[in-house]
């Protein structure tokens, strides 16, 4: 979802030789991107605990992940994610914009927005950046120290399959979150000072776009079957 309200509008400037976007389809940009980008963050962090749930207390899995508390952790994030981009958005775009209507990125990112404002009211929506990544970093060490445990757990078990296997599912999901929170973090609150439009472009990549386009590669490699397959097919 991420992925996709980004780079088919770029793909498309970028094949037309143009480098227009409506009012209109820029505040829907920040919408859906804001939205797919922290419900994805909030289930990666319910997934953190869903491994540790299943690898450290195995007894108390059907207790504690039951299908009613599913079904409300994935209400809570993608709630939670409607307000954040709501909030984000209406701050945002109701920020009079003096400099120009040039947004220096190959979508509408808010960071670059706000470089266009010459108002004083831009500061609700820093302060709001700044609680969300605030709330964005306490996730972060919540799935570390998950994983550390799990990390724990795994390292105890006699079955060097089950240690691998446990691994090969654990740390892809941990480089995928490391790369998003330190690239936006880095995006969001790098000083004026070195910032550049070729280093802007190449970090917004790294956590607006690779995460997203990883993921299905990540999640499917985990699965016994689609490996068999594509050695098969390899191996004609």
């Amino acid at each position: 979802g991420s992925i996709s309200t980004t780079v088919p509008k770029a793909m498309a400037n970028s094949l037309w030789d143009i480098r227009a976007i409506s009012y209109l389809g820029c505040t829907l940009q920040v919408f859906f991107f804001l939205i797919c980008a922290t419900a994805e963050f909030s289930l990666l962090t319910i997934m953190a605990y869903d491994c540790y749930v299943a690898i450290c207390q195995p007894l108390h899995y059907g207790t504690l992940l039951g299908s009613r508390a599913c079904a409300h952790m994935a209400a809570a994030a993608w709630g939670s994610a409607f307000l954040t981009a709501l909030l984000h958005t209406a701050n945002t775009f109701s920020i009079p914009l003096c400099q120009s209507n040039i947004v220096d990125q190959f979508f509408c990112e808010i960071s670059q927005i706000l470089t266009l404002s010459c108002s004083h009211s831009s500061l609700r929506e820093v302060g709001l950046i700044i609680f969300s990544a605030f709330v964005f970093w306490w996730c972060f060490v919540f799935i570390v120290v998950s994983y550390v445990q799990i990390f724990r757990a795994v390292l105890r078990l006699p079955s060097e399959q089950g240690r691998h296997k446990a691994f090969s599912t654990c740390l892809p999901h941990l480089a995928v979150v490391s790369l998003f929170i330190s690239t936006s973090t880095f995006a969001y609150f790098k000083p004026p000072s070195i910032s550049f439009p070729s280093l802007d472009l190449v970090v917004t990549v790294l956590y607006a776009v690779v995460p997203p386009a990883v993921n299905p590669l990540i999640y499917s490699m985990s699965n016994q079957e689609l490996k068999e397959s594509i050695r098969k097919v390899i191996s004609g």
